[in-house]
């Protein structure tokens, strides 16, 4: 079998939804990843001029979870982020929500997603904001990660963050000695920030715990896991910013995993490419593989990617003066990227050409939709969708 995304969930998702109890949402991914780009979506045929040559072209599903669907969504934001940048410093800074803690994102997605990045960036300006550390207010880019590279469960956030600010009487002040911020500081200040804020909840009545936890028993584990050491890691700093917003914009759209990780999928299993700098490959049953790619689904409507400080929208006028200071021309919006035009870019044959006399195709039919598989409203709870062992 072709090893890819679609056809891994071509062969597994059917047999997977039929002993679970899925979310429309995440149902409506699956359907979209299987029908991306196949004649249920419709398309056009274009042709030679000449009669030499005719081409079909299905539409894209256009779904975030969509790894076919990704490339240009991902290429335009980068674009339209790169001109913002300003002409600094930047540091990366990566929050992990405890893993003793996950299953309460599981039951409190919108919640917990929430408290992440508001402690996170409040840690931020908080230590930032003090005039023994920088004195100003940065910009800040935040986007939210839920695997890890094995596909399990794990809510971090990387925050790519400018090296200096604005200051409260108008100034641009600059980070020194080469690190943003004491590492221990940052640690003990964020876990705070993310423990008072379940506690809030909790007591608010804003949290859904499991049934054989009490309101007591998470305040127990909070105590506790306010004495341990929590995962933050600032890394080195960069001369500028691109580098650490392409590795952002990589995990924005398209799943928490590439086609091109996908070694294999046969026998009723799939083996991919967990390493990185190493090739390290791990084989999983290939509803146990479906389940870890589902449970990383967006909500609806949710914001993974949030912007604070001088990179905010509604600090635009900031932002301007802040450019203005460090020599930095004002941002200018690039011109929408179509996907010819990226595939010009990128070297490859212009993708509407006749391979034969090489005049432009030109559009001949149309291709309406077919009617798409009919999926349950409300499928019977057979197994619990999310399971805690991946």
């Amino acid at each position: 079998m072709e090893a890819t995304i679609q056809k891994i969930f071509e062969a597994g998702y059917d047999a997977y939804k039929e002993t679970r109890r899925l979310p429309r949402h995440v149902r409506d991914a699956a359907h979209s990843i299987i029908v991306c780009r196949t004649s249920v979506l419709g398309g056009h045929v274009q042709s030679c001029p000449d009669g030499h040559f005719n081409r079909i072209w299905y539409n894209s599903c256009k779904h975030r979870m969509c790894p076919q669907c990704a490339f240009i969504q991902i290429e335009r934001w980068l674009e339209k982020q790169k001109a913002r940048l300003l002409w600094c410093d930047h540091y990366h800074v990566i929050f992990t929500i405890s893993d003793k803690l996950r299953f309460l994102w599981r039951l409190n997605k919108q919640i917990m997603t929430d408290i992440l990045f508001t402690s996170a960036a409040d840690t931020l300006f908080e230590l930032l904001g003090d005039n023994k550390y920088l004195g100003a207010k940065p910009g800040i880019i935040a986007s939210l990660h839920t695997w890890d590279k094995t596909l399990l469960l794990h809510p971090h956030l990387h925050c790519l963050v400018t090296g200096g600010g604005l200051t409260d009487s108008r100034e641009w002040s600059t980070v020194t000695g080469g690190y943003l911020l004491p590492f221990r500081v940052v640690r003990k200040l964020f876990r705070g920030k993310i423990l008072a804020r379940i506690r809030k909840a909790l007591r608010a009545g804003k949290l859904t715990l499991p049934e054989e936890m009490s309101p007591r028993q998470l305040e127990n584990l909070l105590n506790k896991l306010g004495r341990r050491k929590w995962n933050v890691r600032l890394q080195e700093r960069y001369t500028h910013g691109n580098g650490v917003l392409t590795y952002i914009a990589r995990y924005l759209r398209g799943g928490p995993i590439s086609n091109k990780r996908i070694i294999s999928c046969k026998d009723g299993e799939v083996t991919f490419n967990y390493g990185r700098e190493k090739r390290a490959l791990m084989t999983l049953p290939i509803d146990r593989f479906v389940g870890r790619f589902l449970q990383h689904v967006p909500q609806p409507r949710a914001v993974y990617v949030r912007y604070y400080g001088l990179y905010n929208s509604v600090r635009k006028e900031d932002l301007v003066l802040c450019r203005k200071m460090i020599g930095q021309p004002p941002v200018e919006e690039p011109e929408f990227l179509d996907w010819q035009t990226y595939c010009a870019g990128h070297g490859n044959d212009h993708p509407e050409v006749c391979p034969i006399c090489g005049k432009r195709l030109v559009l001949t039919r149309l291709l309406p939709p077919l009617t798409a598989s009919e999926y349950p409203e409300n499928p019977q709870p057979l197994q619990a969708f999310y399971d805690a062992s991946g």
